[in-house]
């Protein structure tokens, strides 16, 4: 159905747009600067070549394209999840992984070549941004979902 698309496509172009402006202006206000925020959090700039909390650094290509891969998969797979709050995570994961992809693709060095900024520092875990923050959250509530399905409960999303 058309309608359902609608929420998970507004949701992606949401946390895509709002990654990219953070992260414009993480490049230009943190550059050569740490801002504390509040007890553990600090706003500190850094770049990723590699994947979720800094592994595999220097595959950023193959990386890319393996969220576009992942990302279609999901968005084929979106009639699995009925729920308007499934739709909202679907489009978390959705818009989380292209704002990295874009950072890949766009960013410094070169096209394809490019890092995932990140700025958000709490000091006990690694450096993420927003697209990170809406991909955890929206597989989280994905797999909650998954896991009420299998158990043949009525789930919350």
């Amino acid at each position: 159905r058309r309608t359902d698309a609608t929420i998970p496509i507004w949701v992606a172009a949401t946390v895509l747009a709002l990654d990219q402006l953070t992260k414009v202006w993480a490049a230009a206000a943190l550059d050569s600067q740490v801002i504390d925020v509040f007890w553990k959090l600090r706003l500190n700039l850094t770049t990723n070549t590699g994947f979720a909390f800094s592994a595999a650094q220097g595959f950023g290509p193959f990386l890319g394209v393996l969220a576009l891969v992942v990302t279609v998969v999901l968005w084929r797979m979106r009639q699995r999840f009925s729920g308007a709050l499934s739709n909202v995570a679907l489009g978390m994961v959705v818009g989380g992984a292209l704002g990295n992809v874009a950072d890949r693709c766009f960013r410094s060095p070169r096209w394809g070549r490019g890092a995932v900024i990140d700025f958000i520092d709490l000091q006990f875990w690694p450096i993420f941004n927003v697209a990170d923050m809406a991909i955890v959250t929206g597989v989280a509530i994905l797999s909650v979902r998954m896991w009420f399905d299998q158990r043949g409960e009525v789930p919350l999303a």
